[in-house]
Parts: structure tokens; sequence; C-alpha cells
């Protein structure tokens, strides 16, 4: 589609030589930015497959690459999860990957061909980013733009801001990150965690690879169960939570991994913290593995060379919460991240309106330094 006057030409990039180019719009943008953690070309590819990603078997996806001079100055797709809007009782059409230059006419053209989708699919709102869906990487980072990203945290240029919201977007929600030394962990957990872990009626374990294949069902029904009353949650199906876990286990590091459960063997919650693997790809400027990025990795992830984590995901089951289990959990991470070497940690996108996580955050001695914004947009009748 060509947007009239503009010299921008919004292409469909679902296959071909226009897939190439979506992939390497955000290296081409961002490369330069040495606060940007390029993700793996591997990974990126992973995500978009139609038929390796489960997610996909409820959802469309439509990729589009702007176009100006011949060359590719931005990216988008719009997306329509089915089960999203069943479960919203809405009719919404979500934006993601959005990837662009400094260029107010390549984002207008961009998010023109995301209202055109929409109008395709009978959609009413527009909200994002989502890449591709709540359960992967959500929001646009508003601030905090000299701090490198976490893993699984998307990263993006401060002009992205402005781009987006002179398309007409408002605030949703905003997430936030907090960041926390290891070394000074506030005084409160280090005095009540052993206390609160050893209290009766709950004991702790490690969650392990020999045991996963046998937890990973419960630590699932925990996961759509504690979380299903989040903003817009949509409950991960059994293939899109495997899918997460093949993913997480290849960074694992498992004595960060927590399960509580009752001394019948009822398990009541889980929370699990990984390595902050971007440190490691950081270096990997091209998301390339190939030749050399495979030696660059291995030698960035040794065991040692890591010195945060991110924690990741909590659930505790809703009759058990305010036992202090969600603060056992954290003790017993904490004490194996100190044991390891681990100096700091991030507990990142926290909804704004989720207080008891915020203020878990900030009894753990947290301090709030980045936000994420969600956006959306309703569309005028057609």
């Amino acid at each position: 589609m060509n947007i009239a006057g503009s010299g921008v030409l919004v292409v469909a990039a679902d296959e071909g030589r226009h897939f190439l180019e979506f992939i390497e719009v955000p290296y081409r943008i961002q490369g330069g930015n040495r606060y940007w953690v390029p993700p793996l070309r591997l990974q990126q590819r992973d995500l978009l497959d139609r038929v390796k990603n489960p997610f996909y078997r409820h959802a469309e996806i439509r990729l589009f690459v702007a176009y100006r001079a011949g060359r590719a100055v931005g990216r988008i797709a719009a997306i329509s999860n089915q089960v999203h809007n069943d479960t919203h009782h809405e009719r919404a059409t979500l934006w993601g990957f959005f990837e662009c230059i400094d260029d107010l006419e390549a984002a207008s053209a961009l998010f023109g061909a995301v209202e055109a989708a929409a109008r395709s699919w009978g959609h009413t709102l527009l909200r994002g980013p989502f890449n591709p869906s709540v359960n992967d990487e959500i929001g646009l980072q508003i601030d905090a733009f000299d701090q490198p990203g976490y893993v699984m945290i998307p990263y993006n240029p401060a002009w992205y801001v402005p781009l987006v919201e002179a398309q007409g977007f408002v605030k949703s929600v905003d997430l936030y990150c907090f960041r926390i030394d290891s070394a000074s962990v506030s005084e409160r957990l280090k005095r009540v965690g052993p206390a609160v872990a050893s209290r009766g009626g709950v004991r702790y374990r490690r969650l392990t690879k020999a045991s996963l294949k046998r937890d990973v069902d419960k630590i699932w029904a925990i996961y759509n169960s504690a979380w299903e009353r989040n903003w817009l949650w949509v409950h991960a199906t059994r293939e899109e939570f495997a899918h997460l876990v093949d993913n997480l286990v290849q960074i694992a590091d498992f004595d960060l991994a927590w399960i509580a459960e009752t001394a019948g063997g009822e398990m009541v919650g889980f929370s699990v913290a990984v390595p902050n693997i971007n440190e490691a790809l950081i270096s990997i400027r091209d998301g390339r593995l190939a030749p050399f990025g495979w030696a660059r990795l291995l030698w960035a992830s040794r065991p040692g060379a890591i010195h945060s984590l991110r924690f990741m995901v909590m659930g505790v089951l809703t009759p058990w919460r305010g036992h202090g289990i969600d603060l056992a959990l954290n003790y017993h991470q904490f004490v194996e991240a100190g044991r390891k070497g681990y100096e700091r940690g991030e507990m990142s996108q926290i909804l704004e309106t989720n207080l008891p996580m915020i203020h878990a955050a900030e009894a753990l001695g947290g301090e709030r330094y980045k936000t994420h914004r969600m956006y959306e947009k309703s569309l005028p009748a057609a």
C-alpha cells in the first residue's frame, strides 16, 4: 500500500525478502545504541513462526515493513488474537514489533497499515505493543533509556514515544520495573524470611530439571489462576506454556526456581528467577550466532560471568495469599543468588494497579526506575 504524498511505501512482509527485511529492521535502527540488547535472530524467527509457535493456533498476525526511497525505515505487526477478544469481549487488534526511524510520516504509514488490518477484521480498538501476546514481551519503554533491558523486557529509543502518541494513542496502563541490590536486600527479608519459610503447613523445594516434567502442569495451573484477574490477562494454553518453558530452560538456573507446597504435596505457589542473559547477548551486535556468536555467547554466559538476574514470574493460589509464601519464596531465591554471586536483580513489569506486588518489591528494597506503557486507541466507525 502506498501512503499518498508521503513518499513512504508500506508492504506486507509475511514472506520472502520483505520478511527478511522485517527481521533486519531493528538491527539497522538500534544497532548503534549501546544500551540496546540485540535479540538473537533465531529467537525472532521462532517467535514469528506460524507453525512452531503455538500462539498462532488461535491468532493471526500480519507483518508490514515501511520503505522510503527503497530503504527499510520501519516495521510493525497487526495481531488478531481470538482468545483475547473472546476473554475480554472486545473487538481489538493488537499491534507490536514496532520499530521506526525518527520519521513521523513513516510511523503514520505503519499504523495506517495496522488500522486497515483492524477494519478488515471488523475491529474497533487498537492496543499495544504486544510482541506478540501478553505472555511475551509487552509495553513501550517511556523512560530510563540509558539502562540496558533485562531478559525478555523490551527496549526502545526515546523517540518512539512521541511517534506512537502522535497517532492518537493514549495510555492504557503503566508497568513498573524495580531494581534490587542483592547485597542490600531489606532487613525485613533477612529477619522475617527464615521464620516464614519454616512455618508449618508449607514446605519449599527447588525446581529441578528432573522434577519439571511432573511439576509443569501444576505450575501452568497456578500461572493461569494467579494472574487471571490482572489487566487484560489471557490464559496461556498448555502448548503456549510448554513453549515458554522450553525457552526458559535454555537459560535457567534451577537454584533460582522454587516451589511451595503443602505437606500433602499440593503445589500452592512458585517463583522463577532467571540469569539476565542479556549481559551476554549485548556483545553479539548483529544477533547472529554464526560464525563467532556462539563462542562469544558461551564465554559471556559461563558460570559466574553473569551478575544480575530477573525475577521472571511468581504465582500463589488465592486461598494461600497473605500467608507469607511470596516472602519465603523470595527469601530462598535471594539466599541462592547471594551464594552464587549474583549482585543485583530486577522485578519487572509490575502493573501500576498491582499494589500487593509493588509493596512486595519495595519491601525487598526495590527501587522503581523504569516504566513501560501500554497504549490504546478507538477506531472511528467506517
